[in-house]
């Protein structure tokens, strides 16, 4: 009898401690990743009119809120660029040479 007791006793901790961790885990996702997954959804469901018209008229207003600033790149961005271009410049004439 002691035993059916304590056998019951176990169960119904092993229940408690089993619910009690997936309801912690399902409030850690919605807390922290069902936002960020909602956005990669987004993302990937870009084939779909709406979403894409939505991320067009995004990029619009990003591409406008550039041009009213005096510069689009910062000091270190357009040196990065300019030897990024002078790179690419130099394989080109390379390439150039080897067709002739």
């Amino acid at each position: 009898m002691k035993k059916n007791n304590e056998l019951k006793v176990f169960f119904i901790k092993l229940i408690s401690i089993t619910f009690a961790f997936i309801f912690i885990i399902n409030f850690l996702f919605n807390l922290l990743l069902a936002e960020r997954l909602e956005k990669i959804d987004k993302l990937l469901s870009i084939n779909k009119a709406k979403n894409r018209s939505e991320i067009k008229d995004k990029i619009r207003i990003e591409l406008l809120k550039g041009l009213e600033k005096d510069n689009l790149l910062s000091e270190e961005d357009k040196i990065l660029l300019y030897k990024y271009y002078i790179k690419l410049k130099s394989e080109f004439n390379s390439i150039d040479s080897k067709i002739k």
